[in-house]
């Protein structure tokens, strides 16, 4: 074998030439995944937390955990008189401030009781309040003890107070713009809570919204009025009249027939009309 020190320059060239292309041309290791690349993955999808047994205005307000059947309509009013009542008194022992909201405060203002229509009910609560209820008193079962209006007996149902575990993080898809809910186990039917917060306090002082972009002036909210709702002591914002008209109209507060129902003036009540007469009403 003869050494490289010993051929002529012209061969040593040579063999530099065919040697460093070889070098030159080895491919670079593959990065990995996300490694030192300007795009970042695409964040998982929303995973929703409360489910309904389908998607219509029945189904769509059962929570599909306690779900057995579609309660009737003769039924259907006195259990989410149930709900609202043990959910006003539960929160008041607790000493949790928190007030009517939406349809419901829309039934509270024509009588102070439930619409005959509505499937399901609507609270508020503060995003501070969210807070404490996730740390405090989340997945708790509450014993509601009652009269049968009906029978006269003593009765007890169960419900279940469960906050959404997203409650703190923002709307993204819009799946869980609900934050909480308070649900009769015996049937899946439940009260919505959702949070308002000051979500931008620097550039709009003053201006509270929840996730689904309904928002209220703090004069607005504050201070609360105590009042009754459904027979048990209830809070509502303190300018009711302007929240209702901003999200509903001036005509929810006037129109009285609505949705096969007219309002009884001297019964100070939403009648269900006879169906030949619902089928002439635009719902």
């Amino acid at each position: 074998m003869r050494l490289l020190g010993s051929l002529p320059l012209q061969t040593l060239l040579l063999v530099s030439i065919l040697l460093v292309p070889t070098v030159l041309s080895e491919p670079d290791p593959e990065p990995e995944p996300g490694f030192l690349s300007a795009e970042k993955p695409p964040p998982p999808p929303e995973e929703k937390y409360f489910h309904e047994p389908g998607n219509t205005d029945e189904l769509g307000h059962y929570d599909v955990r306690y779900y057995k059947g579609i309660v009737e309509y003769e039924e259907h009013r006195p259990n989410l008189r149930l709900l609202i009542r043990s959910y006003l008194t539960v929160f008041r022992e607790l000493g949790v401030e928190t007030w009517l909201a939406h349809g419901t405060l829309l039934g509270w203002w024509w009588n102070g009781r439930i619409m005959p229509w509505d499937y399901d009910l609507d609270v508020q609560v503060s995003a501070a309040t969210l807070f404490y209820l996730a740390d405090k008193h989340n997945r708790t079962e509450h014993e509601y003890r009652y009269v049968d209006e009906r029978t006269g007996r003593k009765a007890t149902k169960k419900y279940l107070l469960d906050i959404n575990p997203s409650h703190s993080k923002p709307r993204l898809e819009g799946k869980n713009i609900i934050d909480a809910r308070w649900i009769d186990t015996s049937n899946g039917m439940f009260v919505d809570i959702t949070g308002l917060a000051e979500r931008e306090p620097e550039t709009q002082p003053g201006i509270w919204s929840c996730k689904n972009f309904h928002r209220y002036r703090t004069r607005d909210l504050y201070p609360m009025r105590e009042t009754e709702y459904e027979g048990v002591p209830a809070t509502v914002p303190y300018n009711f009249d302007r929240i209702l008209t901003e999200e509903y109209g001036v005509s929810s507060l006037v129109t009285t027939e609505w949705k096969g129902h007219r309002w009884e003036p001297g019964l100070k009540e939403w009648v269900k009309l006879p169906e030949s007469e619902q089928e002439q009403q635009p719902l």
